[in-house]
């Protein structure tokens, strides 16, 4: 079964191509370039992945669904429908309490529709790249080496709207808004592209921070003014070739953070977990950040992306779940895959930087598909 979707349109084609099924169309309300609706037979190597291991993440993405009023609507990509479409969804989901793989992919099939997701130029492809949960050494004081402030979001537009390099140059000092100073500006630096982390304290305690805002201005790509100036080819740059280049020229990484005017501020949260956007602890290898204008959080995607960190050669394929948001990460084919926390983790966020294709799993409900009982 393959039919386009385009946010534009859905309801009258949803009228011409499901007639007969159960269920009455939704009309398109959010934003979104729309897809191309499939089945799981034709989703490249959804035979081979343990979908099983991104039942926890599902699980904590019903217990978000869970508190929102029923007429709460989701969009996926221009998809509109309402939350109560996860009603029995999440019912079904909870009577799975093992990692039976073959009753995790009957789940999955029988209560969701996948949509490849399609781009500003009706193409399919997009870019991924990974982050992690870094730890930081810092401390509640400005003394010593901590001089590197993490700033919460600010309270008044003026300063929430100052650009890094007005930032950098001391436009926020001394207002109170300093969460934590730390000892190393490249990793504060890469602590805003990660979006969260944790903090070690000079006495020991350990505070968590979570992405809580950014300044308004323009995001803007370091790598790329790298290649632009000719010091690095495409096929070079990482973030780690990025973070080797900043250490390699402490008297110039100053001015290449501030070719980013985009800055982004922390929120303090605990530390036992590492809490995403959806306000959900985060799983490793199976949350994924998006562009929640596109992908409502708690979206569950399927990744079919040419390289996997992992495994050097080989495409990534794997069930995630959108349940997190990221300064860098704008439209509906862009991805950011969670590897979770220390180096390990942050190796294989650095060596990410691939094209790929997404398919959304839309609620057949929400599609006007029949389902259990409906």
């Amino acid at each position: 079964m393959r039919f386009t979707i385009r946010a534009a349109a859905l309801a009258t084609l949803l009228g011409l191509v499901l007639a007969g099924c159960a269920g009455p169309a939704r009309s398109p309300k959010g934003g979104g370039t729309g897809g191309v609706a499939t089945d799981f037979q034709h989703l490249p190597g959804w035979q081979d992945d343990d979908v099983a291991a991104a039942l926890p993440a599902v699980w904590n993405t019903c217990s978000v669904y869970a508190a929102k009023s029923p007429g709460t609507r989701l969009n996926y990509n221009g998809i509109d429908g309402p939350v109560s479409d996860w009603g029995p969804i999440c019912d079904a989901a909870h009577r799975l309490t093992g990692r039976d793989e073959a009753q995790a992919r009957q789940f999955f099939e029988t209560w969701f529709t996948p949509v490849a997701l399609t781009g500003f130029d009706g193409g399919g492809y997009g870019r991924f790249t990974g982050y992690f949960a870094p730890e930081l050494n810092g401390s509640r004081v400005r003394r010593g080496a901590y001089q590197t402030p993490l700033y919460r979001t600010p309270d008044n537009a003026r300063d929430r709207r100052r650009s890094r390099a007005e930032i950098a140059r001391g436009a926020l000092d001394g207002r109170g808004y300093e969460i934590a100073w730390v000892d190393d500006p490249i990793d504060a630096f890469f602590l805003e592209i990660q979006g969260s982390g944790k903090v070690r304290l000079d006495d020991g305690t350990v505070i968590g921070l979570k992405f809580d805002g950014q300044n308004g201005q323009r995001y803007k790509a370091v790598g790329r003014v790298l290649v632009d100036a000719g010091i690095a080819t495409l096929d070079e740059m990482s973030m780690g070739y990025i973070r080797n280049w900043m250490i390699a020229n402490p008297d110039r990484a100053q001015w290449l953070m501030n070719q980013n005017p985009s800055y982004v501020f922390f929120r303090e949260k605990a530390a036992e977990d590492v809490i995403g956007a959806h306000d959900v602890p985060l799983t490793a290898g199976r949350s994924l950040a998006v562009d929640k204008d596109y992908i409502s959080l708690g979206t569950p995607v399927w990744l079919d992306i040419e390289d996997d960190p992992t495994v050097p050669g080989r495409t990534l394929r794997r069930l995630v779940l959108a349940q997190d948001i990221g300064g860098a990460i704008r439209g509906p084919i862009r991805g950011d895959l969670y590897w979770g926390e220390g180096h390990e983790a942050g190796a294989l966020a650095s060596a990410m930087n691939a094209e790929g294709r997404a398919y959304m799993l839309v609620p057949r409900a929400t599609l006007g598909l029949s389902t259990p009982g409906g």
